[in-house]
């Protein structure tokens, strides 16, 4: 028994290298990351992540009630209305020539699974609200707000992966980085959960109102 629980750790961290030694080589590998999170499931600091989320009321409710959304219909919500979260989240995908199913789902076996597939299943919509860019330093700046709401290790993983990068292969992005991701820590601690959102039952809803909802204010010296 003792020896099969070593061999699941030295998998799980065998996964988390592979994915983390991708994700340093070329951050824009998207497809990376659920290597790394697959691999932290079983930690306590996951566990212990799962838990703190799990104390705010709202998000209690959306864990216990399973909710995941059909993948979205980008040509229904191109045609919303111009201000709708749904229309400019059509736009926004167009723009980054995203695929918005890309995420990789676990099976639904505890809330652990069911909040990280969530995560994966929203990530996009949360760059748009934040107002967060898609590239690298905005991506760790997301990594930053999602650090501040939800806690969980991958963040913290995946920051210290680009803040090495950056000061090996471009230091002289390295305070435009260190800002972003003090502009997207910031943004997390103040705003409401963005976990316990449903976002795709209304995506009529303006991207504004969602926004002075959840108390997001979007940075002017975001820097690209």
């Amino acid at each position: 028994m003792l020896l099969g629980k070593n061999s699941a750790i030295q998998l799980d961290f065998l996964k988390t290298l592979k994915g983390a030694v991708t994700l340093a080589l070329d951050p824009g590998r998207a497809d990376a990351t659920p290597d790394v999170e697959d691999g932290m499931i079983k930690l306590k600091a996951t566990q212990l992540a799962i838990d703190y989320i799990k104390t705010l009321p709202e998000v209690q409710e959306i864990v216990q009630e399973r909710y995941l959304a059909s993948p979205p219909d980008m040509t229904a919500l191109a045609q919303l209305p111009s201000e709708s979260l749904g229309r400019c989240f059509a736009e926004y995908i167009e723009q980054t020539g995203f695929d918005p199913n890309y995420y990789r789902s676990l099976p639904i076996t505890d809330d652990t699974s069911y909040i990280l597939t969530r995560l994966r299943q929203t990530h996009d919509i949360w760059h748009l609200v934040t107002g967060l860019g898609s590239n690298v330093n905005g991506e760790l700046g997301l990594q930053a707000f999602c650090l501040a709401q939800i806690r969980i290790p991958l963040p913290i993983l995946l920051i210290a992966g680009g803040l090495l990068r950056t000061l090996f292969t471009a230091p002289e992005e390295l305070g435009n980085l260190l800002e972003n991701i003090a502009i997207g820590y910031r943004m997390g601690a103040k705003a409401k959960p963005f976990l316990a959102q449903k976002w795709e039952d209304n995506w009529e809803k303006p991207l504004t109102v969602w926004r002075k909802e959840l108390d997001i204010i979007v940075v002017d010296q975001y820097i690209p």
